[in-house]
């Protein structure tokens, strides 16, 4: 390449005149200076030649207007040559259709993953991973516009219609007609189960109020992570899909986690197939909510532990509960603090507004009101859920149908003494005048008798459970024949991907022969006083998150429980700046909710589930 020739600037101003009006040292004539204030001063002179200096130059580079100041070097444009490179002439930096197909199949594999956390999301083109909607919306302007189809300007000369005359009329009916199915038909009225033609009570909106609704999108829209609490006897009844769904649709970015509470009520085989069945679409951990002993508290709080981790960036996560009425939200939140700062009861409804609980100094725990999806489940279906508290219902004889439909029929005669009996009113009747529950004129108390059996059904003292779904189909009710379960796999069966929670579950056994103990007890002729203590509590160890060996894992248990014990010190200094963390907390009780002491002469668990290795 040639060099550049410079020009050099030998002067200070555009003009050198010493009388012209750009130069700065020019003399004012007699008559210029009889104008008054209208004269430039030196500062607009400089800035108007600054104006008027800048450089402008024809197609080959020759300077054609403009000046130089003193000092200053400009360079003469020559002809040059352009390097060859082919990303002068080609897009090669762009992203192809092939390459957008692949790495959308990726992520949308990472993201169904529910072991697989999705990070820094803004940084990438959402909007071009996600596909597009199988239906497009017509554009029916832009292939007709108005001016086109209307007016004066109009195009088409016909409408046009699917057919054009009687016989392709009667031709198209005919094939719609043999295409019908009344299956299908969503327009159709049908009957609803447990329909009846008195009007349907206002208890039996509980958890479905603007209130409710209210609070749990406030929980939703301030926690990190989403812990949903499902019965374990009923997980699948008891899941909110109408969070599921506003959380996926709204706040994909999101963590859920499913508990399974109350899972010393059921065999530990269920709640391992159970495990396996629900770790398909979130991290699923089993959970024994107790203040003294409890089960799964380990492994929650490694896993809270690890999304702490993940959100590095943030000062602190907000760990949110939700789910249905009465299935122990607030009792889990007391087993992690290990002490009483929530408000629990064996009854729907206890917890009234959401408040926020100090679990670490980075981990915040809010709890929510129960809520209930408004679907078309019966009113029954609804009581024995335990949504809808049982002293306010005004009649409870037609809900313990319901009861003797779901337990077997021995349970049943040896919890309550009542050997046979036709109907449930039959069966009342029978229990009432067994208990003394009696009226004026010697009438059975049906209605105080069926409260009775209500708070059993929802304190555990009558065995059952639903079988998790096998191929995927919903889970059937309690068979009649209980050795139906000897098929289901154990936990030690499950794939490591679906491990991701690991728990011993021998220790869950210890909390289930712990209860079975009991009940064996109490069926030998003891009082029972101490069936409550034993079955909810239990004389077994914490657990460990690693249940590969006994040793290993009793070793990896007492140092999380040590830290455990210096996360809860330092909590309980910051609970008193925390936000909306209660008060004073009372004495731990030794009882946890949900449960109460079963009646001499309960069921054993051999009857209920056949424990064959």
């Amino acid at each position: 390449m040639p060099k550049a020739r410079r020009l050099h600037a030998q002067s200070n101003s555009l003009h050198t005149g010493s009388n012209a009006s750009t130069s700065v040292n020019r003399v004012a004539t007699k008559r210029a200076k009889g104008s008054g204030p209208q004269l430039r001063d030196k500062a607009t002179i400089n800035r108007l030649n600054m104006y008027r200096s800048k450089i402008k130059r024809d197609d080959t580079g020759k300077i054609v207007k403009g000046g130089v100041g003193v000092g200053q070097q400009v360079r003469e444009m020559l002809p040059a040559r352009i390097a060859p490179d082919r990303r002068w002439f080609g897009n090669t930096r762009v992203v192809g259709q092939r390459e957008m197909q692949a790495f959308r199949e990726e992520v949308a594999a990472k993201v169904a993953d529910p072991y697989s956390v999705l990070l820094k999301q803004h940084k990438l083109p959402m909007g071009l991973l996600k596909d597009t909607p199988s239906r497009a919306r017509m554009d029916l302007l832009g292939a007709e516009t108005y001016e086109s189809t209307f007016g004066p300007r109009q195009q088409r000369k016909r409408a046009k219609l699917p057919v054009y005359d009687l016989q392709s009329l009667v031709a198209r009916a005919d094939e719609a007609a043999s295409g019908y199915a009344e299956e299908g038909d969503t327009s159709v009225e049908r009957e609803a189960a447990g329909f009846t033609e008195a009007a349907r009570e206002k208890v039996f909106e509980a958890g479905m109020s603007r209130r409710i609704k209210g609070e749990v999108l406030k929980v939703v829209d301030s926690s990190d992570v989403l812990v949903q609490v499902l019965d374990a006897r009923d997980p699948l009844g008891t899941r909110a899909y109408h969070v599921e769904a506003f959380i996926r649709r709204n706040a994909a970015h999101k963590h859920l986690i499913f508990v399974l509470n109350k899972c010393d009520l059921l065999p530990t085989k269920v709640t391992a197939h159970w495990i396996r069945v629900l770790s398909k679409e979130a991290p699923t951990i089993a959970f024994h909510a107790s203040i003294t002993n409890p089960f799964g508290k380990g492994a929650f709080i490694n896993l809270l532990r690890q999304f702490g981790k993940l959100h590095a960036d943030k000062k602190a996560i907000s760990v949110g509960f939700i789910g249905y009425p009465n299935v122990g939200k607030s009792s889990v939140i007391n087993t992690l603090r290990k002490k009483k700062v929530c408000n629990v009861a064996p009854i729907p409804g206890e917890t009234k507004v959401w408040q926020y609980i100090t679990l670490f100094r980075k981990i915040y725990l809010i709890d929510c009101p129960g809520t209930v999806l408004p679907s078309g489940a019966s009113e029954t279906e609804l009581v024995l859920k335990g949504v809808v508290r049982i002293e306010r219902i005004e009649d409870c004889t037609v809900h313990v149908a319901g009861v003797l439909e779901r337990v077997k029929r021995e349970h049943i005669q040896r919890t309550y003494g009542v050997q046979s009996w036709t109907d449930y009113e039959d069966f009342l009747t029978q229990l009432a005048r067994k208990h003394g529950k009696l009226l004026k004129g010697n009438e059975p108390d049906l209605n105080t008798a069926a409260k009775g059996v209500l708070h059993d059904w929802g304190r555990g003292r009558l065995p059952y459970f639903r079988l998790p779904p096998d191929d995927g189909s919903v889970p059937l009710a309690l068979p009649p024949e209980g050795k139906a379960l000897q098929s289901l796999p154990a936990l030690a069966e499950l794939p490591d991907e679906l491990r991701a929670c690991k728990q011993d579950m021998r220790e869950l056994e210890s909390h289930v022969q712990a209860a079975r103990d009991a009940l064996e007890r109490a069926e030998a002729g003891g009082d029972g006083s101490d069936v409550e203590d034993v079955a909810r509590d239990g004389d077994a160890e914490s657990l460990s998150v690693d249940g590969d060996d006994d040793d290993a894992s009793r070793g990896a248990g007492d140092d999380v429980s040590d830290a455990r014990e210096e996360e809860a010190a330092e909590a309980e200094e910051a609970d008193e700046g925390a936000r909306g963390a209660p008060g004073r907390a009372a004495k731990p009780r030794k009882a946890a909710a949900g449960g109460g002491s079963p009646r001499p002469g309960g069921v054993q668990w051999d009857d209920v589930f056949d424990d064959d290795e």
